[in-house]
């Protein structure tokens, strides 16, 4: 990596070397995208938060509520509680109870061996849905589709390869 001197007050990539002044660096830089990843979770969030405020659903419940989708909307009840409780990160117990307090409050419904959403459930997803995709249309409408696709395929592959250096434990971190 090359550096050159600073020039026309540029602030982007400058480093401080002893008594040389500022310097410009050119060559491969970092991408910031942690900032503006985090930002864009943050602000998502919040708004995420005031849906869920209006229907009356705890971010637990919503969370539990997008497992079951996740999982194809059924699955057995020891398949969910599992599911429940790596994704929360919850022990295996307070998974069952989140089923079972999800079940008694008629978002979840059990036939034939399988979990499925319950007529609330069914509602409230909706309902969740319907507002977070009118927040969301609004949010990317300006966006143009292309972008946003690149976004999409950007963030996805990262979060594979986030996944992947979890799964390795306590093995080389840059080995993505």
């Amino acid at each position: 990596m090359t550096d050159t001197p600073a020039t026309g007050g540029q602030l982007a990539g400058l480093q401080q070397t002893a008594g040389s002044g500022p310097r410009v660096m050119t060559g491969p830089q970092p991408v910031p995208i942690g900032p503006a990843v985090g930002q864009a979770e943050a602000v998502l969030s919040k708004l995420l938060a005031r849906v869920l405020a209006e229907t009356g659903t705890s971010r637990q419940h919503y969370l539990a509520m997008q497992r079951l989708a996740g999982l194809g909307g059924s699955a057995t009840r020891e398949g969910y509680v599992f599911d429940l409780s790596d994704a929360l990160e919850i022990d295996l117990w307070a998974a069952g109870e989140l089923a079972d307090t999800l079940a008694e409050a008629g978002v979840l419904a059990e036939a034939d061996g399988l979990i499925r959403l319950g007529d609330r459930g069914a509602y409230l997803r909706g309902q969740i849905a319907g507002s977070a995709g009118a927040i969301t249309r609004a949010l990317l409408a300006p966006i143009s589709p292309a972008d946003v696709e690149t976004t999409i395929r950007t963030l996805r592959e990262v979060t594979q390869r986030g996944r992947a250096l979890l799964a390795a434990g306590n093995g080389d971190m840059t080995a993505a």
